[in-house]
């Protein structure tokens, strides 16, 4: 006679697959803290990314330049740079939660700004330009802030599902925030999308607010009441496995970002006009979601290393693919794919950053990763397209693939130690 497994275990084997498959919400179940977060941020990720392109079409209705549009990304970045490494030293000196309840009413305060401005037909494209590096500003000293507290909120093993669940947060905001801002300028105004804003933010407020306070454990002994961003990056270079976080990161938003030719190969290779260039753009968000969605998987791998080391890796072959391909189907497939292994190599690096690093150096740490994450595209696009002018987009994506995937591989094997990084024993 066969065996027929007890019936509790035959029910429960559809939900245990599921959660093997899609992505583990256990943060979410047992951290009230990390879920009143989880879904605060979320919202106003979303109410931000509303304003981002509210913000760039009301400035392109003022000026009528695109160059001006471009000024936007300038205006933000340096504050990103900036007060990305200092805010990190200031979250590893402060108790964490005012910390970043602070920075967060400063970047409610500049979204009550915009609003009031529409309202009153304020028409200045310096007012504009000054509210967006302010509010890149209270970003880059509330991230290292937020991002340090998730290890103290949750145990080790639930740190990659938790980084699975905020990559979904950033690209929900990142798809569906610029849509639905689109839709709300259009249809009632500027004024529409700066108060939706202003609404959605009060849920990462009252998130910040209920967090239990949360200095940083610091160590006795001189210098104890301080922490200084040179520091922080001696910590860094000392450290090979945190180091290679970081430089394998540099390997694919540098040398193979091909975001800023993807208006001409619209054009060139497939033939399209500005609605192609809106999928090229949204295809890799689509797949870093997906990624996220489906990151149930995430939570069993224990060589984190190797698998960041693939991942980017990963990453390089599609997009060197994409530069091969001249079907819209095919190169949005293979722009879908490099999406999802970005999604996987961030969830591991930010879990090493979080699990390996001290509670004294971790906003120090999330303050680099920041400004990693903030320069590494924006050199890419630079390289991507000097190397396109030189030679042809064609040698700049699919060369810049290759090259990633070159690179990785020399730091995999420089570094051995990265590739048998083992979560069970973290070490920086």
């Amino acid at each position: 006679m066969t065996e027929t497994a007890p019936k509790d275990e035959v029910a429960d084997d559809g939900p245990a697959r599921r959660r093997r498959i899609l992505a583990d919400l256990t943060p979410l179940r047992t951290s009230p803290d990390y879920r009143r977060l989880w879904f605060g941020n979320t919202v106003s990720w979303i109410g931000q990314g509303m304003t981002a392109l509210a913000v760039s079409l009301q400035v392109y209705d003022i000026t009528g330049s695109a160059f001006s549009v471009g000024l936007i990304g300038f205006c933000s970045f340096l504050p990103l740079v900036v007060f990305g490494l200092y805010g990190g030293a200031v979250a590893d000196t402060f108790d964490r939660r005012k910390l970043g309840l602070a920075s967060a009413v400063g970047s409610f305060v500049l979204s009550v700004v915009l609003l009031a401005a529409a309202l009153a037909d304020v028409e200045q494209v310096g007012l504009l330009y000054a509210i967006v590096a302010l509010q890149a500003a209270c970003f880059a000293v509330n991230a290292p802030a937020r991002s340090s507290m998730i290890a103290r909120l949750l145990p080790a093993e639930q740190l990659p599902a938790a980084n699975a669940l905020n990559s979904i947060t950033s690209t929900t905001g990142t798809l569906v925030g610029p849509m639905l801002g689109g839709l709300l300028v259009g249809w009632w105004g500027y004024r529409a999308a700066y108060s939706v804003d202003v609404v959605t933010f009060t849920a990462s407020l009252y998130a910040m607010w209920r967090l239990p306070s949360m200095r940083p454990e610091r160590k006795e002994g001189p210098g104890a009441g301080r922490a200084s961003v040179a520091d922080g990056l001696r910590f860094l270079g000392a450290r090979p496995n945190l180091r290679m976080t970081f430089l394998t990161d540099l390997c694919a938003m540098v040398l193979a970002h091909p975001r800023a030719l993807f208006p001409v190969v619209a054009v060139v290779w497939f033939g399209g006009d500005a609605k192609t260039t809106g999928l090229l753009v949204a295809a890799p968000a689509l797949g870093a979601l997906l990624g996220g969605v489906f990151s149930g998987w995430l939570g069993r791998v224990r060589r984190h290393g190797l698998a960041v080391l693939l991942a980017v890796a990963s990453w390089g072959t599609a997009i060197a693919l994409f530069g091969l391909t001249r079907q819209l189907w095919l190169g949005l497939l293979f722009l879908v794919l490099a999406g999802c292994a970005d999604t996987t190599s961030m969830v591991f690096r930010n879990t090493m950053l979080q699990a390996a690093v001290p509670d004294e150096m971790r906003g120090r740490l999330q303050g680099v990763f920041i400004v990693v994450v903030a320069g590494g595209p924006r050199l890419g696009d630079f390289l991507a397209g000097s190397v396109s002018d030189l030679a042809s987009p064609a040698v700049a994506v699919t060369g810049g693939g290759l090259a990633c995937v070159l690179a990785v591989s020399l730091l995999g094997l420089r570094w051995r130690g990265f590739a048998r990084y083992d979560a069970k024993d973290p070490q920086p």
